[in-house]
């Protein structure tokens, strides 16, 4: 079994599946990926997020605000710890920091991702991190307001061994998307080789960054297969034990996905 740790199912252009979100899950269980963790990256957003995946039982949400979306919506620790309150919520993000596509923002977005830390902490809640351009500042406020013992994952990661090595000795999990497949992506495949097998997550990220062979289509669920078929090459390994190491890491890290 395969966990797709990270897509946007309400992001999904469902003309591509005969405009039935049923047909994307069934597309995910028959490559073997059983369960999915639909993150929210905008907090007006999360209602209809929710709305359009919580009849399937195999689908846990998350509720944060993405660097790039902090002046729309802005951080709001009542409404978060409302919306954590419900048991499929397991986790607040996503959040972080963004210096690639924005710069016009970044107090905002540094005290979005502060207050996103300070309230998973208090909540026993990880949380899941975006970072692109912004090493320094991520780690720092990881250090600065993250709890160790409920931590979280850099998601979708793309930055350097040296700050996947802060980010696991800080209690964070690594997770790697479609790109790792990717022919420019030789760098990121050995940071995939050196982070240990039982901190490491897989995921899609989709609709974005569909891996080989489907780059240039819209990524899904189903695609965390051949993700985890690149970990499993560059580690010299079998699918299934990929499969059955970051199945047992996200449950290990997202707690509240152990009671279903």
């Amino acid at each position: 079994m395969l966990i797709d740790s990270h897509c946007h199912l309400d992001m999904l252009d469902l003309s591509r599946h005969d405009n039935t979100l049923d047909n994307v899950i069934a597309a995910a269980q028959a490559k073997q990926v059983e369960k999915m963790l639909c993150v929210c990256v905008d907090l007006n957003a999360f209602d209809s997020m929710y709305q359009t995946a919580s009849r399937f039982d195999n689908v846990w949400f998350s509720a944060g605000t993405h660097p790039l979306h902090v002046e729309e919506s802005p951080f709001d620790r009542e409404r978060l710890a409302q919306l954590a309150a419900d048991p499929r919520v397991v986790a607040l993000g996503e959040t972080g920091l963004d210096y690639y596509y924005s710069t016009d923002a970044l107090e905002q977005q540094q005290a979005s991702f502060a207050g996103h830390l300070e309230l998973a902490g208090a909540l026993d809640l990880p949380v899941i991190v975006h970072t692109r351009d912004a090493r320094e500042d991520t780690i720092r406020l990881i250090r600065e307001h993250g709890n160790t013992e409920s931590a979280g994952v850099l998601h979708c990661f793309t930055e350097s061994l040296d700050m996947a090595k802060a980010a696991l000795d800080l209690g964070y999990m690594i997770s790697f998307s479609g790109i790792i497949s990717f022919r420019n992506a030789a760098e990121l495949r050995e940071v995939v080789k050196a982070v240990p097998l039982e901190r490491l997550l897989v995921e899609t990220d989709s609709p974005y960054l569909a891996p080989v062979p489907y780059r240039g289509k819209q990524n899904q669920p189903a695609y965390v297969a051949e993700v985890a078929a690149c970990v499993a090459e560059l580690k010299g390994i079998s699918v299934e034990a990929v499969a059955e190491q970051t199945t047992a890491n996200f449950h290990q890290l997202f707690k509240r996905t152990r009671a279903s």
